[in-house]
């Protein structure tokens, strides 16, 4: 296996037993999982016009992520309006 030195460092770590759950790490992780599926609901249809061009370009860059096209749309959109998407200035 090919660790980097920080990958090494966990692993030896781990194996020296140094780490421990923290309390309330279940129900917590339950929780959030719980949020995250209430926030990527995919619960409404919308019908948009973009250019040939613009769909190629998507749907390419869909198939480098490895995701559907319309999974990167909603993606996109998510992350604009989510404040986490901004115009490169140059």
């Amino acid at each position: 296996m090919n660790l980097t030195k920080e990958e090494k460092e966990l692993l030896e770590s781990y194996e020296k037993d140094e780490w421990q759950s923290i309390p309330g790490a279940k129900s917590a992780s339950q929780r959030y999982r719980e949020l995250a599926g209430a926030t990527f609901k995919k619960d409404k249809r919308v019908n948009i016009r973009i250019s040939e061009k613009d769909l190629v370009s998507l749907q390419k860059k869909a198939v480098e992520e490895g995701i559907p096209y319309q999974t990167l749309i909603s993606s996109i959109l998510h992350k604009y309006l989510s404040g986490r998407l901004a115009e490169k200035k140059f």
